[in-house]
Formats: C-alpha cells, sequence, structure tokens
C-alpha cells in the first residue's frame, strides 16, 4: 500500500494522517500532551514529551495501515522558542506561540522605525508571539540561560534534529521568526543585531521540499524519505487546497487565521499581517487571532450547564440556532486572551455590549460565536487590501462541524465558504508536500471524488452583519484606552 504520512506537531497534540498518492486521506491518530502556565504570561512545554507524543502517533498510524509509509512530511505550529545546547539538549522550557511573557518588547518594537523595517524584511508581525521578541526578553531576563544556549531553535527543529543529528530549519518556519530575510532566503542582519545573536546560534535554513531518508526500522523503516516541510498555517492553506490567488482559508482551532496564497509577500504595516513562506514559488500571508475556540470553551465550560464534552456543544449550538442573526443586537469583543490581528493588543479584553432585558442564555451563546468571527473579518478585510478579492474561502477546523457556526461566518463575512477538509488540513499538507518532494506525485494532489460542502451567505443577514460590524470596530477604539487602563491596574 503506497500512502505518504503527514504529521503536525501542534499546540496541544501531534496528529498524524495517511494519505494515499491520490490525495485522500484514510487514517489518522492524535497524541495529546499539555502545557503550564507557572507565572502569568508563561505558556511552557516540555519538548521530550512532545518528542514521545510524535513517536507514538508514528507508530501508531504504521500499526493502524499495517504497511510503512512511502515518504513523511512535517509540519508544526510555529513562533516556538527552545535554547538548547550543542547536543539540543533543553536548557529551558519551550515557549509556544502563546507565550507572552515579552509583549512590552514588542509593544516598544512597533513603535520604532527599526522595527517596522525588520516587518517589512522578515515579514512577521512584532507581537510576542515572534521569537525575535522572545529573544530580547531571554538577553534581559534570563542571561543565564541565554548566554549558555548554544543554539535557539523550534521544536520541528528539535525532533529533526533527534530524527537525523542535525541543525536544520525549513524556509517556512524561518519565516515566522523575526530573523529571517523572506526575499533574501537568510538571517536577517539587523534582527540578528536586535536579538543580540549571530547567525551560528540558529540552525541552517533549508528549502521546504528538503528531504532526508531514515537511518533506522524504529519508526518508519530504513530508507523512508523525511521531507521537513512547513508552518502548520502554511500547510493548512495547502491541505484545504487553497494554495492559489483569489481563494482564502480560515482555520478556528484553539486560536484562528485567515489565510491567502501569493506569489510575493502582502505586507500591511499597520494591520502588520504577516507573510510566511510555503514553498520556492508561494507565500501564505494573511492575520492570526488569538481567540477561535477558546472563546466558546471558556463560554461552554463556564456559562452553559454541568455537562461535558459533544454532547453540551451540540445542545449549546441547538440553542444557538433558536437565536435570531445578530443576537438581537448584543455584540461580544472575544479578546480574552488579547488579541493579535489586526489589532496587536495584549492588554485588550473580552466585552458584551448593549446587553438587555430581552437578551437571554442562547442571545449570549450566539454572540460569543458571531464575535469570533466578527474579528476573523477584521483580518479579512486587512487581508484583502493587498491580497485582491477573495472568491471563496476554504475552511477547516473543529468548527466546522457546527452548520450553524459555518453559515454565521458565510453571512458576517459575505463569502462563499467551503467545507473541503475534514482531516487535520496541516498534517493532510505536510503529506501533499511530502508526495510532491519525493516524486510520488508530480504535483501537489486534488483529493479524487471529494465534493466541497458549500455554504452561500444569506443577503438579509448579511447586510444585518455590516452594521454590526462597524459597532463592533469602534467599540474597540471607543475601548482600548480602558482596557490598558485596567491591563495595568490588574498586572
Amino acid at each position: 500500500m503506497d500512502y505518504a504520512f503527514g504529521i503536525d506537531i501542534g499546540t496541544g497534540s501531534v496528529k498524524g494522517v495517511a494519505v494515499r498518492p491520490n490525495g485522500n486521506p484514510f487514517a489518522a491518530d492524535q497524541q495529546l500532551y499539555s502545557y503550564s502556565s507557572p507565572k502569568p504570561g508563561y505558556h511552557e512545554q516540555d519538548p521530550e514529551q512532545i518528542w514521545e507524543a510524535f513517536q507514538a502517533a508514528c507508530k501508531r498510524i504504521v500499526e493502524k495501515t499495517g504497511h510503512q509509509p512511502k515518504s513523511v512530511g512535517l509540519s508544526s505550529a510555529m513562533h516556538s522558542l527552545i535554547p538548547v545546547d550543542e547536543h539540543c539538549r533543553a536548557l529551558a522550557p519551550m515557549m509556544t506561540w502563546a507565550d507572552s511573557r515579552s509583549f512590552e518588547v514588542a509593544k516598544k518594537l512597533r513603535a520604532t522605525k527599526e522595527g517596522r523595517a525588520i516587518y517589512r524584511a522578515t515579514g512577521t508581525p512584532l507581537h510576542a508571539m515572534s521569537p525575535l521578541c522572545k529573544l530580547i526578553w531571554l538577553k534581559s531576563h534570563e542571561k543565564r540561560v541565554f548566554n549558555k544556549a548554544a543554539k535557539f531553535i523550534s521544536i520541528k527543529e528539535y525532533i529533526w534534529y533527534r530524527l537525523f543529528n542535525e541543525f536544520v530549519v525549513d524556509h517556512s518556519l524561518a519565516s515566522g521568526t523575526g530573523l529571517f530575510d523572506i526575499v533574501k532566503l537568510k538571517w536577517h542582519p539587523e534582527s540578528l543585531a536586535m536579538a543580540g545573536i549571530t547567525a551560528d546560534r540558529l540552525s541552517r535554513p533549508e528549502p521546504t521540499f528538503y528531504t532526508r531518508h531514515c537511518k533506522t526500522d524504529e519508526l518508519f523503516g530504513t530508507g523512508t524519505p523525511i521531507t521537513i516541510g512547513a508552518g502548520d498555517g502554511c500547510l493548512a492553506n495547502l491541505g484545504s487546497q487553497a494554495d492559489k490567488p483569489g481563494i482564502a482559508a480560515i482555520t478556528i482551532g484553539t486560536s484562528g487565521a485567515v489565510r491567502v496564497a501569493s506569489n510575493k509577500p502582502l505586507p500591511n504595516t499597520k494591520a502588520m499581517t504577516f507573510s510566511y513562506i510555503l514553498d520556492t514559488n508561494t507565500y501564505i500571508c494573511g492575520g492570526p487571532v488569538n481567540n477561535g475556540g477558546i472563546a466558546m470553551q471558556w463560554w461552554v465550560k463556564n456559562f452553559s450547564g454541568s455537562s461535558h464534552g459533544s454532547y453540551l456543544y451540540n445542545k449549546i449550538f441547538e440553542e444557538v440556532a433558536q437565536a435570531p442573526p445578530g443576537s438581537d443586537g448584543l455584540l461580544f469583543l472575544p479578546y480574552l486572551t488579547g488579541e493579535r490581528a489586526p489589532i496587536w493588543d495584549s492588554e485588550s479584553c473580552g466585552n458584551f455590549f448593549d446587553v438587555k432585558l430581552r437578551h437571554t442564555h442562547a442571545h449570549f451563546s450566539r454572540a460569543v460565536m458571531e464575535g469570533i468571527c466578527f474579528a476573523l473579518k477584521d483580518v479579512l478585510q486587512a487581508v484583502e487590501k493587498n491580497a485582491g478579492s477573495i472568491k471563496q474561502i476554504n475552511v477547516s477546523g473543529g468548527f466546522v462541524t457546527s452548520r450553524v457556526w459555518v453559515q454565521a461566518l458565510a453571512d458576517i463575512t459575505n463569502k462563499t465558504l467551503a467545507v473541503v477538509q475534514a482531516d487535520d488540513a496541516s498534517a493532510v499538507g505536510a503529506a501533499f508536500m511530502a508526495l510532491k518532494a519525493t516524486g510520488l506525485a508530480d504535483d501537489y494532489p486534488v483529493p479524487s471524488g471529494h465534493r466541497q460542502q458549500l455554504f452561500r451567505p444569506v443577503s438579509e443577514n448579511a447586510k444585518l452583519y455590516d452594521k454590526q460590524f462597524g459597532i463592533f470596530r469602534q467599540l474597540y477604539t471607543d475601548l482600548k484606552k480602558t482596557m490598558q487602563t485596567v491591563s495595568g491596574l490588574n498586572s
């Protein structure tokens, strides 16, 4: 049986998907792990625990399929940072993309000409998520670790070292560090100087098709080619068949993102959208939001009864369907964990607005869902300014199981939405890249016999939501200073 194995190293789990050369997924596995937050703003993980989960997922796929894969492709969450010694032993826990301890560094950097020049060269927003800001913070607050580290690497680099005993980073993950020139394809001198490091303390950059072969039978069999792949967001576009101009991708998992393919970077200094590398011909440009599924999880967990699991979520979305579009005027700013694009404000917070006696639990549930969609539309409009008209949005992530949520997103964005991939889009994209890189497919495959489920906007709802969106945006503008004051009092 010929198949490629795509594996995505995420923030909460490792997900693996087996994909046939025609692009059709047929087996999957997921291995969960946790994170720790020892202090406010800290979001850390143990890289060794993730390596163990990676191995377990690989072995489970081989067991489920009964065959070794013909090729393997890697995806991973972006922006992680691990200080390691020369033998790739971690000197401190991994800082994930969600670690916000360097938000003051990012805030100051965004206000400088030097910072904005770095953004234009690297394509990476100036935010606490970026390894550039993390390094500046480490240099000031963890000098012993900073000085002792031989390398500063991501979780995929950690796993690649365990597989091949070399420090290598793909161009895609490098393009999310704030340290890499995305046009010249080399480490950016101005960024390195600001971080206080030299290029030899980072891994060697290689194209996303870079491939090596397994040396042992332990995971896949001796000689199995492993392609280094790209970042999870870029590969989600590929796995969602949104790697061509005019088609955007929206993913809602714990967080969320809007992304579109381009043959060149698409900088937007005001909204600070990203431009990351998928392959030698394609950039994936867009913006991430902090508050996707995590906002709905917060609402369900704390305000929606004592039940647990999928039953409770099904019950909530049945309730949401009973409330009218627009929630009878009730609005929700979903910035529970601060926000990234397009406002880049770690001090922002969540708010309900225009609460009246007529509003029920169903209204609040729907307003939370709609608030997440409004935040994504805010990013979408910023992306469209540079990318041009977007005709269709391919959607992926756990939210696609809720028809009412997908329809609300179609109405709010006023775009046709297509559910094109039920499996993990990033892992599928990694498999697609491996198929092409190793010659098992002439080009990125398009799954055969796969029918898109389309959700078209309802005109009347789209007009209502357009009016509400203007109020949604004005609310943040009006409350921004107050949010910062409250954040200062609570810090």
